[in-house]
């Protein structure tokens, strides 16, 4: 595997991003690893790695660099703690708009690279970033054959952007695997993702018996078998349509 770390020019600065493809064969199919909310880290970097040996041009960038932000380290799970609010404070600067202006920019350095195919792009988003993986279909469906949200949030809205309207507005196929108990994703708004998705091929996926974060190692709220299943739904759907 190659892997580096690069500075790549958007428009409103730069953004670190953590790259990771194989090292023999190529053009490879290109995947945005929207993060979440706490920020690069390294078990981020090993779940791009993951991806990345799957046979994909993994880009991992850091979302929080117009702050001046990369890591933020431990968070504290107190609500009213500094590092929380921090945190939600980074998360809450972000919308759809600056982070597919940043899109536009990881995918123009992309086409720069002969390991990368930036006509076959996949994308997958956590927590906060579902929203931005889904979006990315809808911005660029020329190029996003297939998104995944990961317990996202701000799944519907009352905004035209909103990600439980995204089936009528790409061809990718969108998967959305949700926690059974989630703060951030209700099952109000599970039911309205669903809602949106009937008709279509994409999915709509409730793990039993998770929390809001069983995907990452980490975490408190870690599910090994949620996790190895994720992995498997996502590379399916990889698998299914980046091609």
């Amino acid at each position: 595997m190659i892997e580096h770390t690069v500075e790549i020019e958007t428009k409103d600065g730069k953004t670190t991003t953590f790259i990771t493809h194989p090292e023999r064969g190529g053009p490879f199919p290109v995947v945005i690893f929207y993060m979440d909310a706490p920020a690069i880290r390294e078990e981020l970097r090993d779940m791009a790695r993951r991806l990345g040996t799957s046979g994909y041009y993994v880009m991992l960038p850091n979302m929080y660099y117009r702050a001046g932000v990369m890591e933020l380290g431990p968070i504290n799970p107190d609500p009213e703690s500094p590092e929380r609010k921090r945190m939600f404070a980074l998360m809450s600067s972000l919308n759809i708009p600056l982070v597919m202006e940043d899109t536009k920019g990881l995918l123009a350095y992309a086409e720069t690279q002969k390991a990368a195919n930036t006509k076959i792009v996949g994308t997958v988003g956590y927590c906060m970033s579902g929203r931005y993986a889904v979006n990315a279909a809808t911005h660029f469906p020329d190029r996003v054959k297939a998104a995944a949200s990961v317990y996202g949030t701000h799944l519907a809205t009352d905004q035209p952007d909103s990600p439980h309207l995204a089936a009528a507005k790409t061809k990718a196929e969108l998967y959305f695997a949700c926690a059974e108990t989630d703060i951030y994703a209700p099952a109000e708004i599970i039911e309205r993702v669903k809602a949106g998705m009937k008709g279509s091929n994409n999915e709509v996926e409730i793990y039993p018996g998770t929390h809001h974060g069983f995907a990452f190692l980490k975490r408190p709220v870690y599910d090994r078998d949620a996790a190895e299943r994720h992995w498997e739904r996502l590379l399916a759907l990889y698998r299914r349509n980046l091609v």
